[in-house]
């Protein structure tokens, strides 16, 4: 290949590149135009779902003050500190992490054990399905059912 070839197909690729981040802007300001276009998209009598509150602190502590318990902590690791709740409710495990990578580490382990949990940044509740969906109201979260899969899947929900 020539140079010339060369030098043509790296000043198209950088034209693209140049351009690249200007295909989505718009003339409408704030946007009105994505919202005209989503409104026309979204039936009228359609009702939206209300939101989940933000997503809990990741402290052991905290996050059982808003459950309406004091943890029992259990595990103070380095990578991860693990509390149990006991109330009239029921009982359920919060579990905290540092980073996140520990708690992707920590679900990809679970995994082989099963189970359902409500995790949120930094942190992974465990416990009955219907307990779950009644704490996440107050933590937010998403709930997350494991089930057997080759380490490094994402869990499924």
């Amino acid at each position: 290949m020539g140079y010339a070839t060369r030098s043509r197909r790296a000043t198209v690729l950088l034209a693209g590149l140049l351009v690249l981040p200007l295909a989505g802007c718009s003339a409408e300001p704030d946007g009105a135009a994505g919202r005209q276009a989503a409104e026309k998209r979204t039936p009228a009598k359609q009702q939206p779902r209300p939101a989940a509150p933000a997503p809990a602190p990741a402290n052991v502590e905290k996050i059982g003050a808003l459950t309406g318990c004091t943890p029992e902590v259990r595990v103070q690791a380095k990578e991860l500190r693990e509390g149990v709740c006991t109330t009239a409710q029921g009982s359920w495990t919060v579990t905290t992490f540092p980073e996140e990578k520990f708690k992707t580490i920590w679900l990809d382990s679970a995994r082989m054990y099963g189970g359902t949990y409500l995790v949120g940044p930094r942190w992974a509740v465990g416990g009955k399905p219907e307990l779950l969906d009644s704490l996440r109201s107050k933590l937010g979260g998403d709930v997350v059912r494991l089930r057997d899969a080759a380490p490094g899947s994402a869990p499924s929900s």
